[in-house]
């Protein structure tokens, strides 16, 4: 039997149910997964061979196995059957009942022929208390065991133990044949009190210049509050001592922990300790249980009329068609922010607050760093989407995870709420600093500032719905944006100077054919207000055309278009010109396509959906998808007079104007072209569209995108989030962050089983968070991982201090000790390299001396070097172990029993002693051919 396989290898059961007069048992089978290798050659059973399970008695190789079945560190056993009463309180109780389990337990092995050792469970089970037997040719096994809580004086040594073996044994030979011995005792060290751990809790009422309870905005705690280790086991190991060679009796024992040849040890992880980052994240994701809104959190609501004054329901109307006592264009939102603000902080008095003024403002300047200066920095620290992170993984996990990326504004929103949830206020916290950050996404709308933090244009529909919101808000403000300074400057249609963003870099020169989409880079758009355009749209369609060449739009002849001013040029095309009269073509000034996040998307795909597969459904469906279209054909069609279909299909839509080679009359070579065959079908959406398509520049028609109507929409989206959907909103956000937090950690310590777990936990979170709604308990495994490593990381880290990983000057005993401290956070129990006199066996030495020490306060190691001679010394000095707190011993040999002539047969005897109970557990075996 290899050494160690009892730990390495695989250990199998199988159970069943049986009845055995009235009473349920559980039959279950334990066995050792072997090689097939070592099976070979063994399926004839020789007669006189002994069962597997006798030879494994004397097996040494697996003495005292880090993590097996009580049986197997008790008798050394590969494969064994345990009878136990299904029942787990049924136990059995009676010697009668337990004989008659045992007498047909032995018939039932004698029938069989059976060679696998039997074990019935007697007495109630947390003592695990088993008999059995084990059957083979002639020959027999009896397992007996002893369990007392309070253990006879005389066994507490070797030579007691040695007696009872002697007298159970009854040899009938003198001299008796050597007994081999194996003695292990177990030292625990629970008091590292020379290591304070080196965690400290983060100091709540802290703040200090962006810095809250110690830690920074934006940054998550980490680490466990308590030392993740309890305490450290040490087993000093004799392996193969023979009888004789050494004393341990009442009086004297030669057993010195660090004479032992072996040494090993494990530690006891505490039970769950708290962790920082795990409590942060579980109390974050404990809001999105919470059934309140921010109102019923804040108490009254926030736009609550001050006085009352229409409280009656009844009088709206009238209200409404009284004459308005205030002018009207005091009534700015902003106003009632404004108002809202006052009311909020009169009802619930400054000092109610749920966050404190200077948190509140430390936060908001975090999130907002552009508020510090005099005035904002027009979205000019908008996060630029070159950014140089994103190409590694961990800027990309934001699309795996459905989050934001890590330097978004939504991001640092999350850590935020997160921080303040835990330190400031908990629900209440949350509740206000949304209430405020709402405010200010208002504030930015009216005034036309761009919300920092946010990647410039469309939402990107691979991060959650949040951040796709925010986006939308900043689309709008740009729009306004452009809108407004387009009504300040009042440039003219053909080339708009400064018009945006880039107006005055882009001239008409440098921009590509392609730079159609782009239009809205150097446009301006006049300054109608949204009640005069729906006003002006009116007038267009009656007065303004009327003899502007409107009969000629239909297939834009070049007669009657002469009369036609071009507007809303953009810049000429190049080479192409119109087919019909040789114009240079003008790319014209078109209106970008409406933005769309998620949400609206999917309402769009819901009432296409809807319409049907009728033919009125069809064509509804084409005018919905085709607005874009029309809209860039009147802006073709302002931009050139005189056009035709051809002319705006060579510049939108290349491929479907088909070009060729033809000889004309003249037997020239000329090109001839025509449209391509979808674009000749009956009813053809283009053609359709371009015949009701008028020549109207694209800042007098119709907004595609209604940027007034969207920043409501999503304003009002955000007031009414409760604070339980903004958590689910950014629960991946912060599970995002949690997991690169674990991911900068472990790089410090390089853990190859974190690495492997963390991989996991971005597999496990990917699938998790792709979809809307996962689970909650889905949602709780994630977390629970992400504590799990959390707390490996700082078990690692509890080990390395107290092993001065970081102290070592040899570069090899550092490595050594890097590596025995891996071990421990991976195995059961790990072998110490050289016992006690190795680098980690003189540090874990040198650790039971301290604790020793400290417990007797006895004078330091310093102070006894400076005594001369080692006998002084000793007598000052406390032992340098405590009492073992485990004794185990395996005495084994073989003899012939019952009497002088029979087959020589293993015996052993298994004994552990601790603070709660003593217990022997013996195997004896006898030649049954004649008996």
């Amino acid at each position: 039997m290899g050494k160690g396989v009892f730990t390495s290898g695989t250990w199998e059961e199988k159970s069943d149910e049986i009845s055995f007069a009235d009473f349920k048992f559980s039959v279950t089978h334990h066995y050792l997964v072997q090689d097939s290798t070592d099976k070979e050659g063994k399926d004839e059973v020789l007669e006189d061979v002994i069962p597997q399970s006798m030879q494994d008695l004397l097996c040494m190789n697996n003495d005292f196995p880090p993590r097996a079945h009580c049986l197997v560190r008790w008798y050394g056993l590969r494969e064994f059957v345990v009878i136990a009463p299904a029942a787990n309180h049924d136990a059995v109780l009676s010697e009668s009942k337990c004989n008659l389990l045992l007498s047909s337990v032995s018939i039932a092995l004698g029938n069989t022929g059976c060679q696998v050792p039997l074990f019935v469970q007697i007495h109630h089970k947390w003592r695990r208390m088993y008999v059995g037997e084990c059957q083979g040719h002639g020959v027999r096994t009896d397992f007996e065991m002893v369990h007392l809580r309070k253990v006879p004086n005389q066994y507490t040594h070797l030579s007691g133990l040695l007696d009872i073996f002697k007298s159970k044994i009854g040899c009938p030979l003198t001299p008796l044949p050597p007994v081999s011995i194996a003695i292990r005792l177990t030292y625990v060290l629970q008091d590292w009190q020379q290591y304070f751990w080196p965690q400290q809790p983060p100091d709540i009422d802290a703040l200090v210049g962006g810095e809250v309870g110690g830690l920074e905005f934006g940054k998550l705690p980490f680490g466990a509050c308590e030392d993740p280790i309890s305490e450290l086991h040490l087993a000093t190991t004799w392996p193969h001592l023979t009888e004789g060679i050494i004393v341990d009796n009442d009086v004297y024992s030669d057993l010195d922990p660090i004479q032992a040849p072996h040494w090993s040890v494990r530690v006891r992880k505490a039970d769950n300790p708290q962790c920082l980052l795990g409590d942060f994240v579980t109390e974050f994701f404990k809001i999105c249980r919470r059934k309140e809104s921010t109102d019923e959190i804040l108490g009254r609501s926030t736009f609550e009329e001050e006085g009352r004054e229409i409280a009656d329901i009844t009088h709206a109307l009238s209200k409404l068609t009284e004459p308005a006592p205030v002018p009207i264009h005091k009534l700015s939102v902003s106003n009632m922010v404004h108002t809202a603000k006052k009311k909020i902080r009169k009802h619930r008095g400054v000092e109610e607050s749920p966050l404190n003024n200077d948190v509140l403002n430390t936060i908001l300047l975090f999130l907002f760093p552009d508020a510090a200066s005099e005035k904002p920095l027009d979205g000019s620290s908008a996060v630029d989407n070159n950014n140089p992170l994103s190409e590694s993984e961990e800027y990309n996990l934001y699309n795996q995870f459905k989050s934001a990326p890590s330097d978004s504004l939504t991001y640092k929103l999350a850590l935020c709420l997160c921080m303040i949830n835990f330190y400031h206020g908990g629900l209440k916290g949350v509740a206000h600093l949304w209430q405020e950050f709402v405010l200010e996404m208002r504030f930015r709308w009216e005034n036309n500032f761009l919300i920092p933090g946010l990647a410039s244009g469309p939402p990107d529909l691979r991060c959650c719905l949040l951040h796709q919101k925010l986006q939308m808000l900043n689309c709008c403000i740009e729009r306004k944006k452009a809108r407004d300074e387009g009504r300040k400057t009042n440039t003219s249609d053909m080339f708009p100077g400064d018009a945006g963003k880039a107006g005055d870099q882009l001239g008409p020169d440098n921009l590509k054919d392609t730079d159609k989409e782009k239009g809205e880079v150097g446009k301006s758009w006049d300054s109608w207000s949204d009640s005069e355009e729906e006003f002006f749209e009116c007038l267009s369609d009656t007065e303004e055309l009327k003899g502007n060449g409107q009969e000629s739009g239909k297939k834009g002849g070049p007669k009657e278009t002469a009369s036609l001013k071009p507007e809303g040029r953009l810049h000429q095309h190049g080479k192409l010109t119109l087919l019909h009269n040789g114009e240079p073509l003008y790319i014209p000034v078109t209106q970008e396509p409406a933005p769309m996040t998620e949400d609206l998307l999917e309402e769009q795909s819901e009432v296409l959906a809807k319409l049907g597969t009728s033919a009125e459904g069809a064509h509804l469906r084409a005018r919905m998808q085709s607005a874009c279209l029309l809209s860039d054909m009147e802006s073709f069609k302002a931009a050139n007079p005189g056009c035709f279909l051809e002319d705006f299909v060579r510049w939108y839509s290349p491929r479907d104007y088909i070009e060729e080679e033809v000889i004309d009359e003249k037997g020239n070579m000329v090109l001839k072209g025509e449209l391509s065959a979808r674009m000749k079908i009956p009813s053809n959406m283009w053609v359709e569209a371009w015949e009701t398509a008028k020549p109207i520049p694209a800042r007098r028609q119709r907004r595609l995108f209604d940027d007034t109507r969207e920043a409501e929409k999503v304003l009002h989206y955000l007031a009414v989030q409760k604070p339980a959907d903004l958590a689910r909103h950014l629960l991946p956000c912060v599970i995002h962050a949690a997991v690169l937090k674990v991911k900068e950690e472990e790089n410090l310590e390089n853990i190859s089983l974190v690495k492997k777990i963390i991989k996991q936990i971005i597999t496990h979170s990917s699938k998790v968070l792709h979809f809307p709604n996962p689970e909650d308990k889905k949602l709780e495994e994630i977390i629970h991982q992400i504590t799990n490593v959390e707390a490996i990381i700082a078990r690692a880290r509890s080990l390395k201090a107290k092993f001065g990983t970081e102290k070592c000057e040899q570069e090899e005993e550092k490595e050594d000790l890097e590596k025995f401290v891996s071990c421990l956070l991976e195995q059961p129990e790990v072998l110490v390299v050289g016992a006690g006199r190795g680098h980690a066996g003189k540090i874990i030495h040198k650790l039971f001396v301290n604790a020793q020490r400290a417990a007797a306060m006895a004078p330091p190691e310093e102070e006894l070097k400076r005594v001369s001679s080692p006998e002084e010394r000793r007598q000052n000095s406390v032992s340098d172990f405590p009492p073992p707190a485990g004794r185990e011993l395996i005495l084994r040999t073989t003899v012939p029993r019952p009497a002088p002539y029979s087959r020589a047969l293993p015996q052993r005897m298994y004994s552990v002693l601790t603070k709660e109970d003593f217990r022997l557990a013996g195997a004896f075996s006898s030649d049954t051919s004649f008996f």
